[in-house]
C-alpha cells in the first residue's frame, strides 16, 4: 500500500470554473489553484470550448497547485472529473480535430429527433437508461456526422472531456463507466458500448474509447507534462468520473438509502440504486440513470439552471454588487416574496418535465417589487424546483426523507439552503467537502493507487474528517408547503402553451 502520507491530485473540469486541487489522504485541501472555464457562446443555444485552450489552462493550474505543495514528491495519482456531455474528437496522434460542444449547446435538437423517430425512445431507454435528449454524447457525434463528417472520418477517438484530460496526461485513452452513461450508447446491464444501436445510425464502435470502471489504473503521467508542471515522473494517472458521482462519492452517497443535492452551475438530485429500473415513464421526465463512480448505479434528477440563474441575476443587473449585498436583501423580504415567484428554466426544464422547449420567468411583478424581492423569489424558485425534482425520487423508495445530503458551492448560501429545507420539509446536512467533484476524482486516483484499500475505506476515511452543518426546517416550513401546492406547481403547465407557441415564433423567424 501507498503510504498514508500520500498526496492526490484532483482535476475538475466544470462548466463555471476549471479546478487543480491537491489533497491529503483525508481529503483536505493541501494546495488548490481554479480559472473560469473559457466558453465560447455563438448564440441561438450554442456554445463551445476549445480542448487545446482547455488543457493549456489544465496545466497551468496543475503547476500552480503544485508550486503550493512543500513536498511534491508526495503525490502519487492524478484523476479527472468534467461535465459529462461534452466530447473531443482526437486524431490518431491525439490532436483535436473540431472543438467540444458544450454539454448545454442546443444546436443537436435535430439528431435527438432523428434518434426518437428511427431507432424509438424505449428501444435506447432499454438499454442505457435515458430518454433521448439532445444533451447527450451520441447527438453530438451525430451533428458532426452530418455537419462535419470529414472530422468523424479522420477521428480515431471521441473522448469525455475528463478522458481528454486523462489521455493528455499519460497517453492511455479510455473511459469510464460514468461518464459513458452519459453518451446513449452504453449498454447499462451489460457495461459494454452498444455495437448494435451505432451499427444501425452509422458510427463504428471503435471510435469510443475502451470501458474501464472509474478508479482504474491507467499509467504514469508523460515525462513532458512532468516537466510542464513540476509534478514528479512517478504520478500515476487513473480513470475519474462525471462531476456529480464524483461528488456524491466525496459524500459518502453511495448506498440506496442516501440522497444528495449537488448545488452548482447545475442542481443534480442523486440516489444510488441496486439496480437498473425500468420504468421509462421516469426517463420521460427527464430522470437519467448511470452506473455510479462507487460501483451499482444512480438516478439523477435535477435542473440546469440552478447557480446560473443566480449569476445570470448578477450579470442582468449590470452592476458590482457581490452576492452578499443581494443576500441581505433578499433576508428583508418575507418567504413567498410578497407575491413574487420565479420559475428557473433558463437553459430549459429538465426533472420532472423533460422539456427543451421550456423557458423562465417572473411572475406576480407590481410597481412595489424591488431587487430584493426577485432575488428572493430566484432562490425560492430554485429551491421550490428541486422539490419538483426530489418527490418522484422518493416516491421510488415509497419514503419521506428525514434528510438530505448537500455539497457542493452553492451550499455556501446560508438562505438558499434555509429556505431548501423549508421547502423539502426536510433536513438538510450540508457536507463540507470544499470542491466534492475534485475530491472524488483524488479518491479514485487513491484508489487506484493504493492509498486507499477500497470504496467503502476511502469514504470512511475522508467522510470522518469533513465537518457536517445541520439545517432545519424553520417555521416557515408549512407556509412553503402550501406555496408549492397551491402555486407553484401549477406555474410549468399553465406556461407551457405560451413558451411553446414563443419558441415557434422564433423558430419562423
Amino acid at each position: 500500500m501507498t503510504s498514508p502520507s500520500a498526496l492526490l491530485l484532483g482535476i475538475d473540469i466544470g462548466t463555471t470554473n476549471l479546478k487543480a486541487l491537491v489533497f491529503n489522504r483525508a481529503g483536505r485541501v493541501v494546495a488548490h489553484a481554479s480559472a473560469p472555464t473559457p466558453t465560447h457562446y455563438l448564440g441561438a443555444g450554442q456554445a463551445y470550448y476549445e480542448p487545446e485552450e482547455i488543457w493549456q489552462q489544465v496545466l497551468g493550474l496543475i503547476r500552480t497547485a503544485v508550486s503550493q505543495v512543500e513536498q511534491a514528491r508526495k503525490i502519487a495519482g492524478v484523476a479527472c472529473s468534467s461535465m459529462g456531455e461534452s466530447g473531443v474528437p482526437i486524431d490518431g496522434e491525439g490532436h483535436p480535430l473540431y472543438h467540444a460542444i458544450a454539454w448545454f449547446d442546443r444546436r443537436t435538437e435535430p439528431q435527438a429527433a432523428y434518434l426518437a423517430e428511427h431507432i424509438g425512445r424505449e428501444h435506447i431507454f432499454k438499454s442505457c437508461g435515458l430518454d433521448v435528449y439532445p444533451i447527450y454524447g451520441l447527438c453530438k457525434i451525430l451533428w458532426l456526422q452530418d455537419n462535419h463528417s470529414d472530422v468523424l472520418a479522420r477521428a480515431e477517438r471521441w473522448l469525455n472531456m475528463a478522458d481528454f484530460i486523462a489521455y493528455r496526461l499519460c497517453g492511455v485513452a479510455a473511459t469510464d463507466y460514468s461518464l459513458a452513461s452519459r453518451t446513449l450508447a452504453l449498454d447499462l446491464r451489460g457495461l459494454r458500448w452498444n455495437d448494435d444501436l451505432l451499427h444501425a445510425i452509422g458510427i463504428r464502435p471503435s471510435l469510443l474509447a475502451p470501458l474501464m470502471p472509474s478508479g482504474t489504473h491507467l499509467g504514469s503521467i508523460l515525462p513532458e507534462v512532468a516537466r510542464a508542471t513540476g509534478l514528479p515522473e512517478s504520478v500515476q494517472v487513473a480513470t475519474g468520473g462525471h462531476d456529480h458521482v464524483c461528488a456524491a462519492l466525496a459524500a459518502g452517497v453511495i448506498r440506496p438509502s442516501d440522497v444528495l443535492d449537488s448545488i452548482g452551475t447545475a442542481e443534480a438530485l442523486f440516489m444510488p440504486l441496486s439496480n437498473v429500473l425500468d420504468d421509462i415513464t421516469l426517463a420521460r421526465m427527464g430522470y437519467a440513470q448511470g452506473v455510479h463512480v462507487a460501483g451499482g448505479y444512480y438516478i439523477l434528477g435535477g435542473q440546469f439552471s440552478s447557480g446560473a440563474a443566480i449569476e445570470w441575476f448578477k450579470q442582468v443587473l449590470g452592476e458590482s454588487h457581490d452576492y452578499s449585498i443581494l443576500i441581505e436583501e433578499a433576508k428583508r423580504v418575507p418567504p413567498g416574496s410578497e407575491g413574487v415567484s420565479f420559475l428557473p428554466h433558463l437553459r430549459a426544464a429538465n426533472t420532472p418535465y423533460n422539456d427543451p422547449l421550456a423557458m423562465g420567468a417572473f411572475l406576480g411583478l407590481t410597481t412595489d417589487v424591488r431587487r430584493g424581492n426577485l432575488f428572493r423569489a430566484l432562490l425560492e424558485g430554485i429551491a421550490m424546483e428541486m422539490r419538483s425534482a426530489l418527490y418522484p425520487l422518493l416516491a421510488l423508495q415509497q419514503r419521506t426523507p428525514e434528510r438530505i445530503r448537500a455539497t457542493g458551492g452553492g451550499t455556501r448560501n446560508a438562505l438558499l439552503m434555509q429556505i431548501k429545507a423549508d421547502v423539502f420539509g426536510s433536513r438538510i446536512d450540508i457536507f463540507d467537502v470544499g470542491e466534492g467533484a475534485a475530491l472524488g476524482a483524488a479518491m479514485l486516483a487513491g484508489i487506484a493507487g493504493g492509498v486507499y484499500a477500497d470504496i467503502e475505506e476511502a469514504v470512511s476515511v475522508v467522510t470522518a474528517s469533513h465537518p457536517v452543518t445541520v439545517v432545519s426546517p424553520s417555521e416557515h416550513a408549512a407556509f412553503y408547503d402550501r406555496l408549492y401546492t397551491e402555486v407553484y406547481q401549477h406555474v410549468y403547465s399553465a406556461l407551457h402553451p405560451i413558451n411553446h407557441a414563443i419558441r415557434r415564433l422564433l423558430s419562423q423567424g
